[in-house]
């Protein structure tokens, strides 16, 4: 994204740091970022106005120590730019909390990937008392794996690992550092559609698809491109969008029927500033070359290649990073449900009646939730403008080896209206550690046209799986009941499953709360509502904490917890929050989990007080590891209770079947 396209907003921060206009993506916003990597007492000292650093001056946007603004750009003003002015540190303000059982600086609800990824960051910041609190037994939320009663685990959703963050793979190779912990898979994904696979993603092969088809993808994909020179204004939604960029060829045989299948909305009722990698954009050039030599594109998109736990699904990564935090800031499990969020006293109500008082607040529970909890009516009413759908989350366990026609594929797309899913995930590729080994025998339950067995009596294996996601809302409904037998229905009328197939095992779980709609009223329901919750200390993240699904993925919802942590302590700019395209645009590596508090501390002094009275840091000797003259860098500073002190085990889900 160009300089040339960014308004102009104010951000907060401390320090003083000169940024190149010509470059503001590698320096400017970075260097936003970048002020969170100093301890809490370096940074404390540097806000009130003590130990000033500077860089030399290199162009005219600039970061002012006292006003603590800089000008800088993006598509969609920050929610910085609507808040109030940043503030203080926690260790600076005398925050009035009503009496509470517990007291803690910084309070964190829900124990999901931007959970941990908060407690994560102030465990290492080890300055503000912090506690985090979950509802459940087992940490991962919308993260978590699943297991049935038969051995076969189901994420909750398709997940997969691949980072726009070297802190997140900091994390996460701390939590599970060994080579066997991980495979990596090189992504093979298939849009299914006229009774063809066609690799994804379909805009960039339309030169698979049938001639006729074709000759529609080619023809609007051009009448667009003709259209787009003479356009004067902005898509308006979505669907506008979609014919701006692909024409109504594409729009007509996929944009828009697998979009509603996955946002349960029209097209028509989307904004479409959400969309930046998640969404591929055609090359008219390159489609018609392909279309002329029938060639198939590339693998596109940031998630071509992944990696995935080899044990315990995904949630077995939120369970070891969870394991890596001391055990006694912990509350997860019935005695770590809220039951009431009270702003004005800063105090948080458990359902078992005891009480936490907290300076600020992290929460990841859905902001339409918390806002009810708080029962603020003002915040209730304008949280109503906020829309979502439901997630079902089907699995079948299949007898027998992996077929030819399923190969290596990783997860796979459906448009038409032969089946209810809209993905696939053949989850037995993932890891052979997904589904039961081939020695333990498994009954069959049913056959998959929905006829009896021959037999019930159990069997050996082999066996494969396949997970299925379905979307639910108001205008999309869905019929419960009938669930489980349309998806395997569907299979059959899409030949990912054979109608003689046998069925060891079913799953499925609904989730009220599934994608968060980039709706057309979202933006100007955020503007207000982040602000307003910020103002009372409360900073609502993650994937519905703050709403935004292009900011919704494993290693973003983990840094939201991250930069609101940063945020508190040290004042530094939420990027993840704020410019979405921009940490998507690149690859982040400047905080990192040793040297972003071990070796940017103020080695002159540990311990200074609350009020700043830390020396004047050396920033650039810090860096450069200079210790006493020599070039020693420190050990990581971490006692032993802060990495195993904590141990959470996986329980069966009660929501199988």
């Amino acid at each position: 994204m160009g300089v040339a396209h960014w308004h102009c907003v104010a951000l907060q921060v401390c320090g003083t740091v000169a940024v190149d206009k010509g470059d503001l993506a590698q320096t400017g916003l970075v260097a936003l970022a970048t002020s969170s990597l100093t301890s809490s007492a370096t940074v404390n000292s540097n806000c009130a106005g003590r130990g000033r650093v500077s860089k030399p001056q290199v162009s005219s946007v600039k970061i002012e120590h006292d006003c603590r603004s800089v000008v800088a750009s993006s598509t969609t003003p920050p929610i910085s730019a609507f808040s109030t002015p940043r503030p203080r540190p926690a260790e600076e303000e005398a925050i009035t909390m009503a009496p509470a059982d517990i007291n803690v600086d910084v309070l964190v609800i829900g124990a999901g990937p931007t959970g941990l990824g908060a407690a994560k960051r102030l465990n290492q910041i080890d300055g503000p008392s912090w506690l985090i609190v979950d509802s459940n037994e087992t940490p991962g939320g919308l993260a978590s794996t699943d297991v049935t009663p038969e051995g076969f685990l189901y994420d909750v959703g398709g997940h997969v690992i691949f980072s726009h963050y070297k802190y997140f793979d900091d994390c996460i190779d701390e939590a599970l550092p060994k080579a066997e912990d991980w495979y990596t898979h090189q992504r093979i994904s298939y849009v299914r559609i006229k009774s063809l696979w066609v690799p994804y993603p379909l805009q960039n092969n339309v030169s698979m698809l049938p001639q006729e088809d074709k000759l529609k993808c080619v023809d609007g994909m051009i009448d667009a491109a003709i259209a787009a020179r003479t356009a004067t204004t902005k898509p308006k939604d979505f669907d506008e969008w979609i014919l701006r960029m692909m024409g109504e060829g594409l729009a007509n045989i996929f944009m828009r029927p697998y979009n509603y299948k996955v946002w349960a909305v029209p097209t028509t009722k989307m904004q479409c500033a959400w969309q930046g990698e998640r969404v591929a954009a055609p090359d008219v050039k390159t489609c018609v070359r392909n279309v002329i030599l029938n060639k198939s594109a590339g693998n596109w998109g940031p998630n071509a290649t992944f990696r995935f736990p080899a044990r315990d699904g995904t949630g077995g990564i939120w369970i070891a990073v969870a394991n890596t935090l001391p055990k006694e800031k912990t509350l997860f499990g019935k005695q770590g449900e809220v039951s009431k969020v009270n702003a004005d006293a800063h105090t948080v109500t458990l359902k078992s009646g005891k009480t936490i008082g907290y300076k600020k607040l992290i929460t990841t529970m859905a902001v339409d939730q918390l806002v009810e909890q708080m029962e603020d009516k003002e915040l209730v009413t304008l949280s109503k403008g906020l829309f979502y759908s439901s997630t079902h989350v089907v699995g079948v366990g299949i007898r027998g080896a992996r077929p030819e026609r399923i190969g290596d594929k990783c997860w796979l797309y459906f448009p038409e209206d032969d089946c209810p899913f809209y993905r696939a995930t053949i989850f037995s590729n993932y890891s052979p550690y997904n589904q039961p080994d081939k020695s333990v025998k498994l009954a069959t339950q049913f056959i998959a046209d929905g006829s009896k067995p021959k037999s019930t009596e159990p069997q050996k294996g082999p066996y494969w799986s396949i997970m299925l996601e379905i979307s639910e809302s108001s205008l999309k409904p869905v019929d419960q009941a009938n669930i489980l037998r349309d998806s395997i229905q569907g299979l059959i009328n899409t030949q990912m499953i054979k109608p003689d197939d046998e069925i060891v095992s079913t799953y499925h779980r609904r989730f009220d709360h599934g994608y968060p709609t980039p709706s057309l009223e979202r933006e100007g329901v955020l503007k207000e509502l982040l602000p307003k919750l910020q103002a009372k200390d409360i900073f609502s993240r993650g994937r519905f904490g703050s709403w935004r699904y292009e900011v919704g993925n494993q290693d973003h919802s983990f840094m939201l917890g991250v930069e609101a942590a940063d945020h508190i302590v040290n004042g530094a700019v939420e990027l993840t929050l704020n410019y979405p395209d921009f940490v998507n645009g690149r690859q982040n590596t400047e905080r990192r989990l040793v040297e972003g508090s071990q070796i940017f501390r103020n080695k002159a002094t540990d311990k200074a007080d609350a009020a700043g009275a830390a020396k004047v840091i050396d920033i650039e000797a810090n860096k450069a590891g200079v210790i006493n003259g020599t070039n020693e860098l420190p050990a990581r500073d971490r006692a032993p209770s802060k990495t195993a002190s904590s141990t959470h085990a996986r329980k069966s889900s009660k929501s199988v079947k």
